[in-house]
């Protein structure tokens, strides 16, 4: 995702691309342990991906730990 792309969400999407990104590092992250990840740049990726939405949402002053839950 350009951050162009994620300025443009609305608050609620922000929390939901969010936690989509999230759960995709983690199964990137699980899937390179086991071996089975063929492209490695997809965790670095996924990681910028997850720290962008941090960032909008922090700048936005959403209340991450209340809208994760």
């Amino acid at each position: 995702m350009k951050g162009s792309e994620a300025h443009q969400l609305g608050d609620h999407e922000l929390v939901e691309a969010l936690k989509e990104a999230r759960t995709e590092a983690f199964n990137l992250r699980l899937r390179n342990a086991t071996g089975e990840l063929e492209n490695t740049a997809r965790l670095g990726n996924s990681r910028r991906d997850v720290a962008r939405l941090l960032t909008i949402a922090k700048q936005r002053g959403i209340d991450l730990e209340k809208e994760l839950k």
